[in-house]
């Protein structure tokens, strides 16, 4: 797949051969399946976490752990295993694959199996499903040297009224909507609004500006915060320079000096168009690089990582 996005990889044909973590059996991908009648088939019940490996690191795993069992908490969804177990699955699926560096986690968790297919989670048999999916995913350097290029949707972001987006669910189809649009209209990822007008996220990432040398981006109010996202803004301020959490316009995001874009896979993404508006001098600027180096520090302070891989 040549796809430029944040979330566009190269590929690695080490991938054709990695085994799946299935609820605690570790099976080739052709092989790796869940029920029709999974909660997560059905109706999109269940929460998940994307992790990074680096350099024998999961980043930032504990504060990913916290935020899976905060959504579980928040749907009252049994996760059925301990913290410990979880973490021990996702040792047994990289040890299985002998994988130390380079590689992204996804991991998913689901209501489980239901009786038949229907919203009631009354209906659920047994326990959570568990599945853990180790990839060697690398960035693609396109994105990064080019930087990307964005579509304002017409799908809006919502609040924690409607649907929090702070919640890592399977339920992602308006974010897909939007991502759709995007690339009918000839971008690589979609910048989506909250119900007021403000600049709220990408559909997969969240997004920065750099005016002057100030970071701007969004108070999450109607957006995911997401941890590369606060890792920026620690990392930021750890180095002396302002980060500013707040609504902003197009307007005047047509005006910044720089965008980017952070996400667990990317990391730091710079975004150099947006509606076909040239952002700063349309090539990747000079202090989202100095951002990406910074971030990249950050990330593997001992503190930021207490896990480490096999």
């Amino acid at each position: 797949m040549n796809t430029q996005s944040a979330q566009g990889y190269l590929p690695d044909p080490r991938n054709e051969n990695v085994l799946v973590y299935v609820d605690g059996a570790l099976v080739p991908r052709d092989k790796a399946t869940v029920s029709i009648f999974d909660s997560g088939f059905v109706l999109g019940d269940g929460i998940w976490e994307g992790l990074r490996l680096k350099k024998g690191r999961i980043i930032q795993l504990d504060a990913h752990l916290d935020r899976l069992e905060e959504g579980a908490k928040s749907i009252d969804l049994d996760l059925g295993r301990s913290r410990d177990e979880i973490r021990q699955a996702i040792d047994e699926t990289l040890d299985a694959n002998g994988m130390t560096d380079g590689a992204h986690i996804r991991l998913m968790m689901t209501r489980g199996r239901k009786s038949t297919p229907n919203q009631d989670p009354r209906f659920v048999i047994g326990k959570a499903t568990l599945v853990i999916v180790a990839e060697y995913k690398a960035p693609k350097p396109e994105s990064k040297q080019k930087g990307l290029s964005l579509f304002t949707s017409t799908f809006r972001t919502s609040g924690p009224d409607i649907f929090d987006l702070r919640l890592n669910s399977h339920s992602r189809l308006n974010l897909i909507q939007a991502l759709i649009q995007a690339i009918h209209a000839g971008a690589d990822e979609a910048l989506m609004l909250d119900p007021r007008g403000f600049v709220a996220s990408c559909n997969s990432t969240n997004f920065f500006i750099v005016r002057g040398n100030e970071l701007w981006t969004s108070t999450g109010a109607f957006s995911f915060k997401g941890l590369t996202q606060r890792a920026v803004i620690n990392a930021w301020a750890a180095a002396g320079g302002t980060v500013c959490e707040k609504d902003f316009t197009l307007a005047e995001t047509y005006f910044a000096n720089e965008a980017f874009v952070t996400g667990t896979l990317g990391g730091v993404t710079p975004v150099t168009r947006i509606d076909g508006r040239t952002i700063g001098n349309g090539k990747p600027g000079a202090l989202t690089a100095r951002i990406a180096e910074l971030y990249d520090e950050w990330v593997m302070r001992p503190e930021m990582n207490s896990a480490t891989a096999p």
